[in-house]
């Protein structure tokens, strides 16, 4: 036995190795194994990879095309405009919550919701057990018929609105509610000028690429007739930091100077979504609303991103800052990924398309609609509302740390869970680090998390999760672009 074990524990000292003692090897060597990985991670020189949080899910075997092939069906059937956000592309093929599985099982944190579209979580169950019973019954009909599901939910809706913002057109996109919402705004008022705001973002249809702020959403094409761009009241980046009052006074400038002195509107984001996670600075829309009405015109609140909840603290964007709208156009997470919007306006603006007949031919479809009325139940149900409230205030806290450490990072803003973080060469001449954000996107995307970004220079990481997200996925998170930033 003692020669036996020499030899195992020993092997190079005989000139062979007997197949029990390689048996034996093996034993010993798996249960070495397996008893150091019961221990966590010892922290060395070589930054370990932050762990995801446990998520008992197992995706469903892909069997289709590869990513490769998919690549190269895009490239020759879709159209060339078309952009992902990776070097290396990621191919998602299900979600589950805050969670995407790529063709390999792969589970990566969605720290972006689809552009911010999924709202209560991918695939929720009571938001699909609404659709698929309703996919059983009636999949399509149109407002020249009776049904139930769009009535029903205009009212649901509708009851979550302030003041009498009581009717609501239903459409299938923000693009089509934001060109709805200029129409009612022009017909009510019989002006046409509409005042907007540079680094804005309502669309790319004809009649919102006007709206736009950025040269980056307008076709080289004549668009914008009647649309006037305000100086946007950037709390980091404009001249006047966040003194909203004086933000306003350019407002004033451009009614009075570029345009007839009436006005059709105002449009403007709660806080802006593309253009980088823009909250508008402090008391601007309660000054500028007031200016608007006496110029005649009706104001728009563009809660594409901002509605039902996500800013933790309000329902709707517009109630930080303690107005009520005119007209309020809402999509994206309205559906939860469907393609669902819709203009609320009140009884004396609506009354206004009157006079002609009005028609949508998917708007509010039964199925769609069904999809709306279990978001707003989830949504109350689970106080989603509140839970953006506490998971953003941890997020901001630990993302304002992690400024703390890196000088990159110039600006860590935005409430709930619709967060930016702005990543600049030198925080004195907030030079745009737009390669850097790329590098660190792409690294937290190998490391685990798919991220967002946007804003004029594409440096703004933006972070608007389902609102499922969890205080362990914030920390997940925050850990993960610690980790991509001490690779720069």
């Amino acid at each position: 036995m003692p020669g036996l074990l020499s030899r195992v524990l020993h092997p190079g000292s005989a000139s062979s190795v007997s197949t029990l003692g390689r048996g034996l090897l093996s034993q010993v060597s798996d249960g070495c194994r397996a008893f150091l990985s019961s221990f966590p991670a010892v922290e060395t020189k070589e930054a370990t990879t932050p762990r995801m949080p446990d998520f008992a899910h197992t995706p469903a075997p892909y069997s289709g095309p590869s990513a490769e092939e998919v690549i190269a069906l895009r490239k020759q059937y879709l159209s060339p405009s078309l952009f992902w956000h990776f070097k290396k592309p990621v191919m998602i093929v299900e979600g589950k919550m805050q969670y995407l599985f790529d063709e390999k099982g792969r589970r990566y944190l969605d720290a972006f919701a689809g552009i911010v579209t999924v709202s209560v979580g991918h695939c929720h169950p009571a938001v699909n057990e609404a659709i698929n019973k309703q996919n059983a019954l009636l999949q399509h009909t149109t407002t020249i018929y009776l049904n139930n599901q769009i009535a029903e939910y205009a009212k649901e809706l509708t009851d979550r609105m302030p003041g009498n913002l009581k009717v609501v057109y239903f459409v299938n996109s923000g693009s089509e509610a934001n060109d709805m919402a200029i129409m009612l705004a022009r017909l009510y008022t019989g002006n046409w000028d509409m005042l907007c705001l540079r680094n804005a973002y309502h669309g790319m249809s004809i009649g919102t690429m006007g709206t736009c702020g950025q040269h980056t959403w307008k076709q080289p094409m004549p668009q914008g007739f009647g649309y006037h761009h305000a100086l946007n009241p950037d709390p980091y980046r404009g001249p006047y930091g966040d003194d909203g009052a004086r933000y306003a006074a350019d407002m004033a400038d451009l009614i009075s100077g570029a345009t007839p002195g009436r006005v059709a509107g105002f449009i403007a984001e709660t806080i802006q979504g593309v253009g980088g996670t823009v909250p508008l600075a402090t008391g601007y829309l309660p000054a500028v609303y007031k200016m608007v009405r006496e110029a005649g015109g009706v104001c728009i609140a563009d809660e594409v991103q901002t509605g039902f909840g996500r800013t933790g603290g309000h329902y709707w964007g517009f109630q930080r800052q303690g107005v009520i709208p005119d007209i309020v156009t809402m999509a994206k997470g309205i559906g939860n990924g469907l393609p669902l919007a819709a203009v609320v306006t009140t009884p004396e603006i609506a009354a206004s398309m009157a006079s002609r007949l009005h028609f949508n031919t998917y708007g509010g479809n039964p199925v769609c609609s069904a999809a709306g009325r279990a978001v707003l139940r989830v949504v109350d149900k689970e106080h989603r509302q509140a839970h953006c409230a506490a998971v953003g205030e941890h997020l901001l806290r630990r993302l304002r740390g992690l400024q703390a450490k890196h000088d990159i990072i110039g600006d860590v803003r935005g409430t709930g869970l619709m967060l930016g973080v702005e990543l600049v060469k030198n925080r004195t001449t907030k030079e745009p680090a737009k390669a850097e954000t790329a590098a660190v996107m792409e690294s937290m995307k190998d490391m685990g998390v798919l991220m967002g970004k946007g804003g004029l220079h594409g440096n703004v990481f933006r972070i608007k999760p389902p609102m499922c997200f969890s205080h362990q996925d914030a920390d997940f998170l925050v850990d993960v672009m610690d980790a991509a930033l001490c690779k720069l």
